[in-house]
């Protein structure tokens, strides 16, 4: 991984220098941008990228700096999915157990994108396929372009929609029925289906779609970043908890949340009618 070892990675991660994609982070380092760049194949996946992709979310966990990222694609399209040549063609050749190898790594990107502690963003426009819209889904908010096009591709090549979380994730965010239907056809989601069923948030024209990416972050960035963390933690965590189990952790996790310098300075900007000053403890 080009960048920080892990004791730097403790202080910032405003000056990574990514090598097989994009990295800019704001001037206060807060907001980090990952900028797919392979704009020739649609920005589609190769084993280098998703590598670097995972090291960097992972390495995220360390970082205090950053408070949101936002993920998009080079010249009209998000990602294609995984490269045809590169990625696709040499699993035909491999045993069961280097595929298995290989979706498990697929997997692990999911993974630590869903706990890095940021706010994850996706802004997409064009292409949306496949394994890269598999990292919309593991994104926390997506705002799309009206030329956005979803597709779970999977069974076009002989494979099941169960890909990089799909089958779980897909059904959550836009519904059961929803989610059959993309999977099972491959057919691609547009833009205004995608905002009346869930999936984006938002739709921007493609020209403004970065920079209200760059707006929802910043609010989330300079909010109560510790509270924000908690937020996403627990909303992944409780998808397998019984009801008693989801109020005990509430509980828990209010009340570390009661015990930090964020909430005593908040209440007394709050009733002082000032602007609170979150600074994440």
């Amino acid at each position: 991984m080009t960048g920080f070892s892990m004791s730097e990675q403790k202080k910032a991660f405003q000056g990574y220098r990514a090598t097989h994609f994009k990295w800019n982070c704001s001037e206060d380092g807060r907001i980090g941008v990952i900028t797919l760049s392979r704009p020739k194949k649609k920005n589609a996946l190769n084993i280098p990228v998703i590598t670097e992709l995972t090291q960097l979310f992972d390495g995220l966990s360390q970082a205090d700096d950053v408070r949101a990222v936002i993920i998009t694609g080079e010249n009209g399209d998000f990602c294609s999915g995984g490269d045809l040549f590169e990625v696709v063609e040499p699993l035909t050749k491999m045993g069961a157990a280097e595929l298995l190898d290989f979706t498990r790594m697929m997997g692990r990107l999911v993974r630590v994108m869903r706990e890095a502690p940021q706010l994850i963003i996706a802004a997409i426009e064009g292409a949306c396929a496949g394994g890269g819209a598999a990292i919309a889904l593991a994104a926390d908010l997506r705002l799309g372009a009206p030329s956005a096009r979803t597709a779970y591709l999977f069974n076009q090549i002989g494979l099941s929609g169960a890909d990089m979380g799909a089958c779980g994730l897909l059904p959550r965010i836009i519904g059961q029925g929803r989610a059959m239907e993309l999977l099972m056809t491959g057919r691609a989601m547009t833009a205004n289906e995608g905002l009346a069923w869930g999936f984006f948030n938002a739709l921007h024209e493609s020209e403004e779609l970065v920079e209200q990416a760059r707006v929802l972050a910043r609010r989330f960035a300079d909010g109560p970043w510790f509270a924000h963390t908690m937020t996403k933690s627990l909303v992944n965590q409780e998808w397998t908890m019984s009801l008693e189990e989801i109020l005990e952790s509430e509980a828990k996790s209010q009340a570390i949340c009661l015990a930090t310098g964020d909430f005593q300075r908040a209440f007394a900007a709050f009733a002082n009618k000032e602007k609170p000053d979150f600074k994440g403890y």
